[in-house]
């Protein structure tokens, strides 16, 4: 059966998103692993397979991405898990919207 594209970006892309976002806030705003996890409503052993590349393989290059997977990430520092989901999907729909993770 073929997916859908949402099925695609399920498990391709959300694994790259939250790999990214969770890089970002340990590289760029100093939390730990731990407060990472805690931040993204995730548990710690999931930040550690992001962080490891067992999850989300692929890399993003794109500056437009990078940048806002930083705004995305500082936002998620300031406001906690309230804000993950918005702005997760903030971020899909940018990289849907660029034509990034089709099959």
């Amino acid at each position: 059966m073929q997916q859908t594209d949402c099925e695609f970006l399920i498990w391709n892309g959300l694994p790259v998103i939250r790999r990214e976002i969770a890089e970002c806030m340990i590289n760029k705003f100093g939390l730990s692993q731990k407060e990472t996890a805690q931040k993204l409503g995730i548990t710690p052993a999931a930040v550690c397979q992001y962080v490891s590349k067992k999850r989300g393989k692929n890399d993003i290059t794109d500056d437009i991405f990078l940048k806002e997977i930083k705004i995305s990430a500082e936002r998620i520092v300031k406001d906690g898990d309230k804000v993950v989901i918005k702005e997760t999907c903030r971020i899909c729909k940018i990289m849907r919207n660029n034509g990034c993770f089709y099959k």
